[in-house]
């Protein structure tokens, strides 16, 4: 603990993966830069206090989605991780195998998966599904997503919706009720079919959208297994508990929080190479400093607090 309080007061750069507690917030030195994960959209007073305490803030799942970015984008390097994880998970849990086999002894037919989201979880579960050799349906409201969909191997699931989108960050747009309405009714019939559901749907910076209703459990099939990556954020599942594996009907509602710690190794290398690239980018060789470049994309992205005030124009008071 003594340790502790030495590194946060001396630290000019505070890089972690969780926002910080108030005891970490006050050992802060005065104009620290502090690197994490922030949930900023609902953390209205911890960044408060982050600019009461002249900190600059950087937010990690923040960062723009764009090309140049990349590299740092740590929202996408666990959401490619939980995606795969939360296929293993149902694989370990579902009393079948997912790839076709002829025996002597009959033949067993494929594992049915059908995953809802098709954005960087959405298609690294599709991935791993055919790699395990399961039949894959999936869908997404964003036309965009069908070539990727078509391109690992699986079956795009098309419903008319009329118009829809996604936002600067490649996430889709809120549905109408009308749209949710016929969404679901068509997912109904896949869910049914299916033996593992994923779903992997968010709207950033707001609360899961509702896609798997109780209706919709109740028509799958008795041992089946639903994955819900959405449930830290609400939930994609109606019946899905955060941190729990539930059960409904005989159908598994799995809840796993923090998904990507499922392959933990991989998920600290990822998440550090992606702090190391932020810091690589803005690291000033000749005086040896982090350089908070305020007219950068990237910093303008993902910067929440700076100068005793919230910079950030989604935060910022008006």
């Amino acid at each position: 603990e003594k340790n502790r309080k030495k590194l946060f007061s001396a630290g000019d750069i505070v890089l972690r993966i969780r926002k910080p507690e108030a005891k970490d917030l006050s050992l802060l030195k005065k104009n620290a830069i502090h690197v994490s994960f922030l949930d900023p959209f609902n953390e209205k007073k911890l960044i408060d206090d982050m600019a009461k305490k002249n900190v600059s803030a950087i937010s990690m799942e923040m960062i723009p989605r764009s090309t140049r970015a990349q590299k740092m984008d740590a929202l996408s390097s666990q959401a490619n991780l939980a995606g795969y994880a939360a296929v293993i998970t149902a694989a370990d849990d579902i009393q079948k195998i997912f790839p076709m086999m002829i025996t002597p002894a009959g033949t067993i037919q494929p594992c049915k998966v059908f995953v809802i989201g098709a954005g960087v979880a959405g298609l690294q579960a599709i991935a791993t599904a055919k790699r395990l050799g399961a039949k894959v349906d999936a869908f997404d409201t964003r036309p965009v997503a069908k070539n990727d969909v078509l391109s690992l191997g699986a079956k795009f699931v098309e419903v008319d919706l009329g118009e829809t989108g996604q936002t600067s960050q490649g996430y889709a747009k809120e549905l109408t009720k009308e749209q949710l309405n016929k969404q679901r009714e068509v997912m109904k019939q896949y869910c049914a079919q299916a033996d593992v559901v994923i779903t992997t749907a968010q709207l950033f910076g707001r609360k899961a959208p509702l896609i798997v209703t109780k209706d919709m459990v109740d028509a799958m099939k008795p041992g089946s297994v639903l994955v819900d990556l959405a449930v830290e954020s609400g939930g994609n599942v109606e019946g899905s508990v955060a941190g729990k594996t539930v059960e409904r009907g005989g159908v598994k509602i799995i809840g796993i929080k923090n998904m990507p710690a499922k392959v933990a190794l991989n998920a600290s290398l990822m998440y550090s190479n992606n702090l190391f690239n932020l810091l690589d980018e803005f690291w000033n060789k000749d005086t040896k400093q982090f350089e908070l470049k305020l007219d950068d994309d990237i910093i303008q992205g993902c910067l929440i607090t700076h100068a005793g005030k919230i910079v950030h124009p989604a935060f910022a008071k008006k």
